[in-house]
Formats: structure tokens, C-alpha cells, sequence
């Protein structure tokens, strides 16, 4: 596995990370917190950045933050974070996962996640949907928090 002390965030961690309405607000924030304060590299990827976007934009989501703010977050997470791009690389690695993981359709957002972690050396995956990827347990951290 790659580097331990890096950590990816899933866009649902920061989604209820930065919403305060959101039911998990307080332990999201909490652990990316924790992370930060212990020294871990914290990285997100323009996939996330992208979900992020279509989530806090959706009109019948969140219809109390406006879109200013929204993008506002953005320029924040893309100053606070690493920001992993989509390479030829990331590609490459989402291929090899698909022809090693039973993956379709909608999973494919999932694996190209982990793609982009093993891209990037992230060994280390902070997600509130921990079964969507149990089936990369072999291959990357998870490191869910209990809601």
C-alpha cells in the first residue's frame, strides 16, 4: 500500500464536513480535524471537487447556501489540500481495477477514486460509505467513521 500518512477525503466526509445542517457535521469535521493535527497529507481530486459542485448546487440539497459560498469552498479546499488531477495515470489504474474487481455503471465514480488513490500513492481512503468500497479492502485503507 502506499503512503500512510496521506489520507483521501470522499466528497460525502466533505460535504458533512463543510454543511453544518448535515446529521454528521460535527464527526465529519472532527476527522478531518484530527487528521490535519496529526500531520497526515490530506487529498482530495477534481472528481471530488466535481461532486462536491453537483450536490451544494442542487436546488431541491441545499437550498440555504448559496452558490457564492459554494465556490468559495472550493477555492478553500483547493488552497488547504492536495488536489489530485485526473492523469493518463488515473486512467491506466481505473482500467487494471476494472478488469481486477467485479465493477459497473455507478461504481465506476467509486473505483476511480481508489484509481486515483493508487495513482497518487494514498494508501488511506476517510468515507462515510465504507461498504461502496469494502471490495478494495485488500488494496486501500478505509477508514470509516461510525456515524
Amino acid at each position: 500500500m502506499g503512503d500512510k500518512n496521506s489520507l483521501f477525503i470522499d466528497t460525502n466526509i466533505l460535504i458533512y464536513a463543510n454543511v453544518i445542517e448535515t446529521p454528521f457535521h460535527q464527526q465529519a469535521l472532527a476527522a478531518i480535524n484530527t487528521a490535519y493535527d496529526s500531520g497526515r497529507t490530506i487529498w482530495i481530486s477534481r472528481q471530488v471537487i466535481r461532486e462536491y459542485l453537483v450536490t451544494l448546487t442542487r436546488p431541491q440539497a441545499f437550498e440555504n447556501l448559496p452558490k457564492a459560498t459554494v465556490l468559495e469552498q472550493v477555492e478553500q479546499f483547493i488552497e488547504w489540500f492536495q488536489v489530485a488531477d485526473d492523469t493518463a495515470n488515473v486512467t491506466e489504474e481505473l482500467t487494471k481495477l476494472m478488469n481486477d474487481f467485479k465493477i459497473g455503471g455507478k461504481q465506476v465514480h467509486d473505483s476511480n477514486i481508489v484509481a486515483t488513490m493508487r495513482a497518487y500513492d494514498i494508501s488511506c481512503l476517510l468515507t462515510h460509505n465504507v461498504k461502496d468500497f469494502k471490495r478494495f479492502e485488500n488494496i486501500i485503507e478505509i477508514e470509516g467513521i461510525n456515524f
